[in-house]
């Protein structure tokens, strides 16, 4: 049994109350333990996961990024993204389920578990992940 850290920017509360509604179920599903910890926003997610790299065994990234009137999401959207990214190639075990949508009716059918349930496909994915970490590691 794995121990699972989520992750979550907490921003757009009924939202994040769905995608952590779907990593949860899927993390018991699956036979694993979870923690959540709530950073400030999808920026602070990777270095969340940075420090507590050595605690758990994989992680999963959740939050909602909407676009807005200036730049400001393609810079939340496109580094969180990368400082996830990067912390995978460093051999970490996430799920990324952040999303970055136009507008809240795209983030809802993304969040809600009886639809795209995204927070419960990166918690698969997170496991995935562990799988192969164990496998080749």
């Amino acid at each position: 049994m794995a121990t699972i850290l989520i992750v979550e920017a907490r921003f757009y509360d009924h939202l994040n109350d769905l995608l952590l509604a779907g990593a949860r179920a899927a993390i018991e599903a699956a036979g694993h333990s979870h923690e959540t910890i709530t950073v400030p926003g999808a920026l602070e997610v990777p270095g969340a996961i940075a420090l507590a790299a050595e605690s758990f065994d994989a992680f999963v990234a959740l939050g909602v990024v909407i676009r807005g009137e200036t730049y400001h999401f393609e810079i939340v959207a496109g580094e969180s993204a990368r400082g996830i990214m990067a912390l995978t190639m460093d051999g970490l075990a996430i799920g990324n389920g952040i999303l970055t949508t136009e507008n809240e009716a795209q983030a809802l059918t993304r969040a809600r578990p009886d639809e795209k349930d995204k927070g419960g496909e990166a918690a698969k994915a997170a496991i995935a992940m562990l799988d192969l970490q164990t496998r080749f590691g």
